[in-house]
């Protein structure tokens, strides 16, 4: 295997950095949670449409019947999951929702355990259970703060189904597709979706103040295409599991970022509850019998 140009390490942290920001840019918008996200999906498409139109456009044409639905499904479960995440930021912490919403792998576990019949490991089992008591955990601790606050944590839990629905109806489509064409069908699908969301809601288009269309556009660049695109990128020269433990620093960033910016201090509830959701999937993406075998 060629040497990398940069230690792998170094664009995953990045990565962290710039996924990490996503909930902060959110939160510094005035706008309304449909119309943040329809910018953002927006702005990305019209970044990637040069790129795509030179190289991938023909794949197109590959695409069947199935792969529209399945692609279109996988559209509108992103665009909701972008509304009810960013909504949930107007209720509750930073730190809670961003943690809330990164236990996808644990939805993803129940997914295709319904969908694709996949068994259920002791381990995955004594995972779940550990992610399910720390959201508890941060839930409680919110609750106790005020209800709306547990509102905003209901709305990010819901937010991570989503997303998890998204991915299980992208990846027989992902098979066929390069990453390219794929993100561009679903984003397009996800924007018309908002468009007419913000339409059913009565939210405005605009006009809104030049720093909003800043955190409109830094959102399409750092967390959707610099920060995903880095850890697939690292992808080549490291492994999955490596990228999905670091993905889980996603809030423990955004929680310190919100600190700083937002005066959003942590707390007990919240870092024990977030400390023992890390750590449940942290248990579920790690193979433990591949790590023992390698010690002994």
């Amino acid at each position: 295997m060629e040497r990398p140009p940069i230690h792998p390490y170094i664009p995953i942290i990045i990565g962290v950095i710039s996924v990490s920001l996503s909930a902060i840019f959110v939160k510094l918008s005035t706008a309304d949670a449909g119309v943040i996200a329809f910018y953002r999906m927006l702005f990305s498409i019209l970044i990637m449409l040069p790129w795509f139109l030179m190289k991938y456009s023909n794949e197109i044409k590959v695409l069947s019947k199935r792969d529209w639905i399945f692609s279109s499904i996988a559209g509108v479960f992103l665009s909701f999951h972008f509304i009810l995440w960013f909504e949930s930021l107007n209720y509750t912490s930073v730190a809670s929702s961003t943690v809330l919403v990164t236990m996808q792998p644990l939805f993803a576990f129940i997914g295709t355990y319904l969908f694709f019949k996949e068994k259920i490991t002791l381990q995955t089992f004594i995972a779940g259970g550990i992610a399910i008591l720390g959201s508890v955990l941060i839930s409680w601790g919110d609750f106790q703060i005020s209800g709306t606050a547990l509102y905003g944590d209901i709305l990010a839990l819901i937010a991570c189904a989503l997303i998890t629905g998204y991915l299980l109806f992208g990846q027989d489509v992902r098979k066929r597709l390069s990453l390219v064409t794929y993100t561009m069908v679903v984003y397009s699908v996800s924007t018309i979706t908002l468009f007419f969301y913000i339409i059913i809601k009565g939210e405005s288009f605009g006009p809104y103040p030049a720093i909003d269309w800043m955190w409109f556009i830094l959102l399409a660049i750092i967390p959707n295409l610099l920060g995903h695109n880095l850890f697939n990128w690292a992808l080549k020269w490291t492994s999955t599991n490596v990228i999905s433990i670091a993905i889980l620093f996603e809030p423990v960033g955004a929680a310190l970022l919100a600190i700083f910016i937002f005066n959003e201090y942590l707390t007990v509830s919240q870092i024990v509850g977030g400390l023992v959701v890390i750590l449940g999937i942290m248990l579920f993406v790690v193979d433990l019998k591949k790590f023992f075998r390698k010690k002994a």
